[in-house]
């Protein structure tokens, strides 16, 4: 019995060391444009059944309720939180947010798209709209040298003043990425998440059509982190986890007890 209490413990240790890594990415990751924060989510490891819930406990009655031990919790995964963040203005007309649903599409290096909610682009050396890391968004979109007063719409029309005309010229529309569970796609890191099977195939449509969310230039998407909840969070798992370290404590005493008195 002991032993078992020493295993259960330990589970209780690897799930809350788990948990604890999550709050810290989520607390690191309070100042990333677009960042969603993950819950840990958790799981009873199988059951001993020891005596079965209406099993004979004698010639006449039956067990009412049965004797099932434990045997600990597992972390089986982390779930996105995908509420909005709050929206910063920065007057920059390449950076952009999306109000609701969908993700910016970007070309990865090895051809794959990635999808992002940051949308703090700027142009390359050819004019084009690229992320931080030089990534291009999709589809391609290209100012042309000499442009001013680029601007996009609500829908994701790129529009910008050409040399030698007077008025506008629309450059291209940006297009943006829905999926049925976006919870299901996986993060790469450099704020892109990739298509998995649980996410579901994307549906790739005009900002603001078919419930996606619109495009504001000129402002960024905040982490939806909330700091006074996560630092709540940090200081329940921590007292978790002093608490199956002490059962550990407990449960070797009562070894020790148990090998001097035999």
């Amino acid at each position: 019995m002991t032993n078992q209490a020493l295993h259960v413990a330990r589970s209780g240790l690897d799930a809350q060391n788990r948990r604890m890594q999550v709050i810290a990415n989520n607390l690191a990751n309070v100042n990333t444009t677009g960042f969603k924060r993950d819950r840990a989510s958790f799981e009873t490891l199988a059951y001993q059944q020891v005596v079965a819930a209406g099993a004979p406990s004698s010639a006449e009655n039956k067990y009412a309720t049965g004797l099932n031990l434990g045997t600990g919790v597992i972390m089986t995964g982390t779930e996105r939180i995908d509420t909005q963040g709050s929206l910063v203005t920065t007057s920059n007309s390449l950076d952009m947010a999306i109000e609701g649903s969908g993700f910016f599409q970007v070309q990865m290096p090895d051809g794959r798209t990635g999808y992002t909610r940051a949308g703090d682009f700027s142009l390359s050396a050819d004019g084009t709209i690229v992320t931080g890391d030089g990534l291009p968004l999709q589809p391609k979109i290209q100012v042309p040298e000499g442009a001013t007063g680029v601007t996009v719409g609500a829908d994701g029309t790129v529009s910008a003043t050409v040399s030698g005309q007077s008025q506008p010229t629309e450059l291209g529309k940006i297009e943006t990425a829905k999926f049925v569970n976006p919870t299901g796609l996986q993060p790469l890191g450099n704020n892109l998440m990739g298509e998995t099977a649980a996410s579901g195939a994307p549906q790739v449509g005009a900002a603001g059509s078919d419930g996606r969310g619109t495009i504001r230039s000129g402002a960024l998407e905040s982490s939806n982190v909330n700091v006074v909840e996560e630092l709540v969070d940090m200081i329940e798992t921590q007292r978790a986890y002093e608490v199956n370290s002490k059962m550990i404590q407990a449960a070797d005493e009562m070894m020790k007890n148990a090998n001097q008195q035999i």
